[in-house]
């Protein structure tokens, strides 16, 4: 049994590591909002923009530019830009539309470029080291690399530390090109070029025509397609040719030639995560690839796509509970999955949840994530409206099956169908009768409440949470909260139901273990 703290460590980011906030948009509070957020790929460990995006790029010496060029991008964030558009407020079914929070794009920032520093720090005349024969290189794959080297000589950074950082850079491909002469199939060249050629397109001047920053792009995605043919588990190829392939597809606004290439990022996404599994990063990315691609294809397909969309986030927060950037675009997701529900008359299946629900589901993410970056003004202007959404003053209100307090193995016929309530104190049972009660500190187990016990479990009791499968519990999805004071068994009414319930208690909890909880009190009781 995992101790608080290790289970918590899961794939955690370290804390001091800064991030370079965005710049909110949010003046007013507009009829419809577009938020989007950050896009930072993934570094070798943390998210695709959490933590590890202190990009402040120092002044570019030598030193900082190789040391810039060796912690390679991907997209900076763009930020949440708004938009005014009055034909989505329209009234359906006697309620008006919540402003939209579109997706958080969170998304992308090439991994490291692997042996660059080295390289760019040892004699220009020394060879890149291959683990394969010298051979010799076909004429076609010369003519390949003239171009490519073409295309980087002609980039022109916008200012002067852009203009070094391509010094460094073009440095660079003419390495990798020596070693590709020497080795056509030195996938690890490919790979390092391919990473020099993205990370160029990015050095592209705004005004510039030539090179243009998708051919560039589209050179990096052939040098991601041949080391990969070489090297079919290079998974962090996989990764940043999605992101190439992303790129690409923004330039493409929402047409025929876009929606193609966000399912060929999805598809590569797809693989890094099968060579990868434990890429937080690549399943938040895989995610917001899904929404992009929600958002052109036929009405009918979109919800599915949405909903695949809402695992590979949810996937994401598995395997590293405090992912704020994940935890955000969960909610994002949640909020654009309501409000294309409300739209089109509600939920029209009994078994659907209800666009009200929805919204509160969303409210708990954008909660969630603020409480764990809560200097982030993206997250603090989506917070402002979503707010009112939660089941103030609590985070979370619904029902959970439970068994008589103090009795965790009771039989089936004593169980009841009861409220529970979670703030960021802990869950607990509701009781109607002494709401004031409710309010008020929670206890550490089942307790007495005048003559009545009730389920009470405090934050600091938890040890782990998760999903439970017992003949000794009633049929139906199974919730197991192992507390100091031994394990208390619960049954959500769907397995829907279920995910809310442990992401909402684990969110708290983690929240807690960094220290967050007063930001979590403060936006639940105001």
């Amino acid at each position: 049994m995992s101790t608080p703290e290790s289970e918590l460590q899961n794939g955690a980011v370290p804390e001091q590591e800064q991030e370079q906030e965005p710049e909110s948009q949010l003046d007013a509070l507009p009829q419809e909002i577009d938020l989007e957020s950050s896009n930072h790929a993934p570094e070798t460990q943390s998210e695709v923009s959490p933590e590890p995006e202190s990009q402040s790029e120092s002044q570019v010496t030598a030193a900082a530019a190789a040391a810039a060029a060796a912690d390679f991008k991907a997209e900076e964030p763009k930020l949440a830009s708004i938009q005014v558009n009055g034909t989505d407020t329209a009234q359906s079914n006697g309620q008006i539309a919540h402003p939209e929070l579109r997706k958080d794009e969170e998304g992308s920032r090439t991994f490291t470029m692997r042996e660059l520093l080295s390289e760019l720090k040892s004699d220009e005349t020394d060879h890149v080291s291959t683990p394969h024969s010298q051979q010799s290189t076909p004429h076609l794959q010369s003519d390949q690399n003239n171009a490519a080297m073409e295309l980087i000589n002609s980039v022109t950074g916008a200012d002067e530390e852009g203009r070094s950082r391509q010094k460094i850079l073009t440095f660079a491909a003419r390495r990798y090109a020596s070693a590709i002469e020497r080795n056509s199939e030195d996938y690890d060249a490919l790979y390092n070029w391919a990473l020099v050629l993205q990370e160029s397109a990015d050095n592209v001047s705004p005004d510039s025509t030539s090179p243009s920053k998708d051919s560039l792009l589209d050179e990096a995605c052939k040098k991601y397609d041949e080391a990969t043919r070489l090297c079919p588990t290079l998974h962090d190829a996989f990764y940043n040719w999605a992101i190439a392939i992303s790129d690409r597809a923004k330039m493409r606004g929402r047409t025929k030639e876009a929606e193609e290439l966000w399912k060929q990022a999805t598809k590569n996404y797809e693989k890094a995560v099968e060579l990868n599994w434990n890429s937080p990063q690549a399943l938040n990315n895989w995610g917001l690839a899904l929404q992009e691609l929600s958002a052109i294809v036929p009405a009918r397909e979109k919800q599915t796509i949405v909903k695949t969309a809402i695992s590979k986030f949810r996937a994401a927060i598995q395997l590293q509970f405090d992912f704020h950037r994940a935890i955000y675009n969960l909610g994002t997701v949640l909020y654009g999955l309501a409000e294309d529900t409300l739209r089109t008359g509600g939920a029209t299946n009994p078994k659907d949840v209800s666009p009200n629900e929805l919204y509160s589901q969303s409210a708990i993410y954008i909660a969630a994530a603020h409480a764990l970056k809560p200097n982030y003004s993206v997250y603090s202007s989506a917070l402002r409206l979503v707010r009112s959404m939660l089941p103030l003053p609590y985070l979370k209100v619904g029902y959970l099956t439970a068994p008589p307090a103090g009795e965790p193995i009771a039989p089936h016929s004593d169980w009841k169908r009861l409220e529970f309530v979670l703030n960021h104190e802990g869950l607990q049972q509701a009781n109607k009768l002494d709401q004031k009660q409710i309010a008020q500190g929670l206890s550490g187990r089942a307790e007495t409440n005048g003559d009545k016990k009730t389920i009470k479990v405090e934050v600091p009791d938890i040890v782990s949470v998760s999903a439970c499968a017992d003949l000794t519990l009633p049929p139906g999805a199974g919730l197991c909260v192992n507390t100091i004071h031994g394990p208390i068994f619960l049954v959500a009414d769907s397995w829907e139901s279920l995910d809310g319930w442990l992401d909402a208690i684990r969110l708290v909890y983690t929240i807690y273990a960094r220290g967050k909880s007063e930001v979590l009190a403060g936006i639940v009781t105001g």
